[in-house]
Formats: C-alpha cells, sequence, structure tokens
C-alpha cells in the first residue's frame, strides 16, 4: 500500500549552515566542510524555516518510505561530523606474534607489519580527512579520527580486513586488530 505523504523534520544546530541544491546537501561548520550527493534517492528535501529542514516522500511505498529516515540519519551524521567529529579506537589482538604498526606521513597511512609472524607488510592509506595516530595512554591500540563518519569507518574496515587469518581455524587465531569503541570526539 503506498502513502500519500510521508515526512520527517530534522533540526540544525546554532553554527551550522547547510545547503541543500537539488538533493546535493553542503554542511558547514566549525570543523569544515562535508558534501553529500543524494540525487539518486527520488525523495524531497527542503527547509521549513531557517533551522529546520523537511524530508517527505510522494504516494512512496514501503521501501521509498524507509528512505526518509536513511536520508534524516545522513544529514545528521554531517552535522555531527562538522560540529564534533567521529573518533573510531582500535585494539591489536595476539596470542604469541606482537603486531607493530607504524604510522607514515603524519597519520595518512599505516604499516602493519609481524602478523603472525610474517614477514610481509600491509599498508592501508587513510581516506581523505581521516588521521591516524597510536594512542598514548593505552597499549596497543589506534585511534581514527575524522569529520565524515563514513571515512572514519571504511578507514577501520580496511585496517580490520587487511590482517585477516588465512588457511587457519579462525575459531583457535583470533589475532587481528579489531574495532573496540567508537563514538564521537568529546564524549569521553
Amino acid at each position: 500500500m503506498k502513502d500519500i505523504y510521508k515526512s520527517e523534520e530534522l533540526a540544525i544546530p546554532a553554527g551550522v549552515k547547510v545547503i541543500v541544491d537539488a538533493r546535493k546537501i553542503t554542511v558547514t561548520g566549525p570543523r569544515g566542510t562535508l558534501v553529500k550527493n543524494l540525487r539518486h534517492l527520488n525523495i524531497e528535501v527542503k527547509f521549513i524555516n531557517k533551522d529546520k529542514l523537511l524530508i517527505g516522500v510522494h504516494h512512496g511505498n514501503r521501501k521509498h518510505v524507509a528512505c526518509i529516515r536513511t536520508v534524516r540519519s545522513l544529514i545528521h551524521n554531517l552535522i555531527v561530523g562538522v560540529t564534533k567529529g567521529f573518533q573510531y579506537k582500535m585494539r591489536y589482538v595476539y596470542a604469541h606474534f606482537p603486531i607493530n604498526c607504524i604510522i607514515n606521513n603524519d597519520g595518512k597511512d599505516v604499516e602493519i607489519r609481524n602478523f603472525l609472524g610474517q614477514k610481509v607488510v600491509f599498508r592501508v592509506k587513510m581516506r581523505e580527512g581521516v588521521t591516524v595516530a597510536a594512542s598514548s595512554g593505552q597499549k596497543d591500540e589506534l585511534t581514527l579520527v575524522g569529520n565524515d563518519l563514513e571515512a572514519v569507518s571504511q578507514c577501520a574496515a580496511d585496517i580490520q580486513q587487511s590482517c585477516l587469518v588465512k588457511n587457519k581455524d579462525i575459531r583457535k587465531f583470533l589475532d587481528g586488530i579489531y574495532v573496540s569503541e567508537r563514538g564521537v570526539l568529546g564524549d569521553e
């Protein structure tokens, strides 16, 4: 069954500027600017007033109406990214061979050495706007920081997938680098 009209509102906080140009959303805040292209979705995004955004769908079926909340969450994540930023913490897990991570180019890429005693060096480049650093308070921990949630989480996934255990029973060999904590900067 199709709904005649469904919509949701999103409040824009003070200090954040949102520009909507044909479903291409540009959000500017104190930490920078993020752009998200949503032109592939047949959805209406417009301002109710200066600080409220309306996301709506006319004559949408169930899956089309579900896009409303998705678009609202994407725009909210952009707003949080330009005001606070996102942080992921990753821990090294090893049983025998200690994993060594070397951070190069001022946090733009990571070299993973001695994974399961291998001589192979795994190199992972960070996406644009993401920096990685070794945690100062915790041993064997990496901290990924950036404004774009998708970029930060994809970098964490790239690091985790770069050191997969192959040709062994993964129930026994739990070695790797895994996300231990994720959140917004400044919420400690």
